[in-house]
């Protein structure tokens, strides 16, 4: 994982984005935030599963399904079957060392 400190290349909604290897984070504070870094790891790892360039396919897909539905960017988002791993584990810091491969095709619903 590569970090990188840019307030400019990050949505103004979010603070953290990754596109394997690296994340990208809008302030230098951020790199001792634990728990964003481990969501973010988990998005590397979902990254690499699906060979990075079919997990963003999927992920837009899904996220504009979602807000085709809900009309709402934020809800959207939750329900992205990716995000909802990395949040449901992001306090789990050993949890990338268990993770089930695909593992967030077995999200909540």
């Amino acid at each position: 994982m590569i970090l990188i400190v840019s307030k400019y290349l990050i949505p103004k909604r979010y603070k953290a984005f990754t596109v394997f290897p690296f994340v990208f984070i809008n302030d230098k504070g951020l790199r001792q935030d634990m728990v964003l870094l481990n969501h973010e790891r988990i998005h590397l790892r979902q990254q690499l599963e699906l060979l990075i360039v079919p997990f963003f396919i999927w992920y837009f897909v899904e996220f504009f399904v979602y807000y085709s539905r809900l009309r709402n960017w934020n809800l959207a988002y939750r329900e992205i079957s990716f995000e909802k791993e990395a949040y449901e584990n992001e306090n789990g810091f050993e949890y990338l060392k268990r993770r089930p491969f695909f593992n967030f095709i077995r999200t909540r619903k």
